[in-house]
């Protein structure tokens, strides 16, 4: 499987791996993972898929058919996806929620990094102590199921879940509910629920390329040293981070968490080290040229 130097020279043994996604065109998937591919030397090659939802079961076949040895899964097929596989691993079956496959001889299984990578570079880069933290979580989607399960291990005081919908954050919550205390409120709470927050996370798309001018919450809203952090990387620092650092808060992107959570699946694919340094190289230089 691996020949140093082989990764994306594509032949008859070339590994196929895959995103998919509705839209997908803005990923920078596909440049992190083959970069990942010739950095290791593993003949593999990654592409982009644009499917919608009507078309989830198709693919999961196609999947089959063509032996694709892995599959990312983005907005909006997390929940969808998972009807359509043969296993899923315990955490991602708690989390209701997928955004890795595995392809193993044909049998499709489901796994979820969002949780994991976003909790490890939370802790890497901005809050070290999650124990006895009280955390707003902005929005109530894939990833922020992902997100609040690997949370909930790490014992805060308290988690909130805000959404448009208060009944689908209630369900969220009532589904994860178990080591911690996580609360579902509507966006009319958020106000209060920020400003007592030592750490606000926003999971939804508000702010992200190319409407770059939105933000999730107002800033005025957030306590000054507490952390605000944004699930979104591109723009690497958006409108709601950009102002929670001139209210004096620090702030986290979401860089890292796509790096991680890119690299355990890699890791889950391949069976090796991912090499997250050169995969964040790549994605820097392409947001950032």
């Amino acid at each position: 499987m691996t020949n140093a130097g082989a990764g994306n020279r594509i032949d008859s043994n070339t590994l196929l791996f895959g995103v998919i996604g509705n839209p997908i065109r803005h990923s920078k998937s596909p440049i992190m993972m083959n970069r990942a591919f010739r950095e290791t030397g593993i003949n593999g090659v990654y592409a982009a898929f644009h499917v919608t939802s009507d078309r989830v079961g198709d693919f999961a076949a196609g999947v089959r058919a063509m032996g694709i040895r892995g599959v990312n899964v983005t907005i909006p097929h997390k929940l969808d996806i998972m009807s359509a596989l043969d296993e899923i691993d315990p955490s991602a079956q708690a989390i209701g929620a997928v955004n890795t496959i595995v392809n193993d001889d044909g049998r499709l299984i489901g796994y979820n990094t969002d949780g994991i990578g976003y909790v490890r570079s939370l802790k890497e880069e901005a809050e070290r102590e999650l124990a006895g933290k009280r955390i707003v979580v902005i929005g109530a989607g894939g990833a922020a199921r992902g997100i609040i399960f690997a949370l909930a291990n790490e014992m805060p005081d308290r988690i909130t879940i805000a959404n448009r919908s208060v009944e689908r954050a209630k369900a969220l919550a009532d589904s994860l509910h178990g080591k911690v205390e996580i609360r579902a409120i509507s966006m009319e709470g958020l106000q209060s629920a920020c400003t007592e927050a030592d750490i606000v996370i926003n999971t939804t798309s508000v702010g992200m390329f190319p409407n770059t001018d939105e933000t999730p919450i107002d800033a005025s809203w957030l306590r000054p040293g507490a952390v605000a952090s944004d699930l979104i990387y591109n723009p690497l620092k958006t409108r709601f981070l950009h102002e929670a650092e001139q209210r004096g808060c620090r702030i986290h992107g979401g860089l890292g968490m796509f790096i991680y959570q890119g690299a355990y699946a890699f890791e889950y694919w391949t069976g090796q080290p991912a090499p997250a340094a050169a995969m964040r190289e790549t994605v820097l230089a392409s947001l950032q040229g």
